[in-house]
């Protein structure tokens, strides 16, 4: 524990102790309420409980608890794209799950931010506070986790309504017949394996935008915007027109053009996303690159490509 003696503001003075808290600690009034039965807060001279009312000069004592530790493995490269006092950004990379799960024992996006001390929101399932949209361990790039509770209420709502823009780049096997192109085709669970996702009439509503960037013959790359954000949607959908991910050998992918292009994993990463601030009701957008594995990959195809790949405008 450690204890901070916090003056009482101006603007809070008249109000309950646990909404007043509540305010300057950016937690929700309940947590504060929880604060002050606990015995964690108190008010120097007088005896408190939460609905005690805040008096001019009031100074408030609180023993800060010491921030979660994790117990899981914590990933050391994990990058800050973006941060606030509502939300984080991160660029997580390849190998990192959203947050624990049955059956997986590497790091974790919540894990690694709880381990740095980052404050995160209570709100959300549990082992999962926070998180409004998650990444696949195979898939890299943007991430965000809510930190406070104003922060993930709206931004629930926002992923939600299809509010967010959500752009990732992904390399996929063949030459895509299009320049661009819409697949409107309903995900589900396959029936042959828990893990695995597939395009079925019984599937949730899954529609994905692309857009060719570059050709190589064997491969192309593709800017993807997901309007709906089903599991796996982006492998399942791609693998279902006949062009699976590069790498992505669960749906379909060609083991031997991964391994000549010195991939291990699936060709996919979130390199963008555009939000409307929680708070400041500002259009945020945030950028990503490609990690060194994806970037590798198609330098080895430009070399290999006759003239180079070809760049469509």
């Amino acid at each position: 524990m450690s204890s901070k003696l916090l003056p009482a503001p101006d603007a809070l003075v008249g109000e309950r102790l646990d909404t007043a808290l509540a305010k300057m600690l950016g937690i929700s009034r309940a947590k504060a309420g929880d604060l002050v039965q606990s015995g964690n807060v108190h008010l120097l001279g007088r005896k408190v409980h939460k609905a005690a009312i805040l008096q001019a000069g009031d100074l408030v004592d609180l023993d800060v608890p010491e921030p979660e530790r994790s117990l899981e493995p914590v990933s050391d490269d994990m990058a800050v794209a973006y941060e606030d006092d509502d939300v984080i950004v991160v660029d997580k990379p390849v190998g990192v799950a959203a947050h624990a799960s049955p059956g997986w024992t590497g790091p974790t996006v919540l894990g690694t931010l709880l381990d740095r001390g980052v404050h995160i929101t209570e709100l959300g399932a549990q082992g999962r506070r926070g998180i409004v949209s998650r990444l696949d361990a195979g898939t890299s790039g943007l991430m965000l986790v809510c930190k406070s509770d104003l922060a993930y209420r709206a931004m629930r709502k926002q992923f939600a309504g299809h509010e967010v823009v959500k752009i990732y780049h992904a390399l996929v096997q063949g030459n895509l017949t299009e320049d661009k192109a819409t697949i409107e085709a309903p995900i589900g669970r396959a029936k042959v394996s828990d893990f695995r996702f597939t395009v079925t009439p019984a599937g949730k509503e899954a529609v994905t935008h692309w857009d060719v960037l570059e050709r190589f013959g064997e491969a192309t790359l593709a800017k993807v915007n997901l309007e709906t954000g089903r599991t796996h949607q982006i492998r399942v959908h791609f693998s279902s027109i006949g062009h699976p991910l590069v790498g992505d050998h669960m749906y379909g992918a060609n083991p031997v053009l991964a391994e000549r292009l010195g991939l291990g994993r699936q060709w996919l990463h979130a390199m963008r996303l555009e939000f409307r601030h929680p708070r400041t009701k500002l259009w945020t957008t945030v950028d990503s690159t490609y990690p060194t594995d994806l970037a590798s990959s198609l330098q080895t195809l430009r070399g290999k490509a006759l003239g180079g790949g070809v760049t469509v405008q």
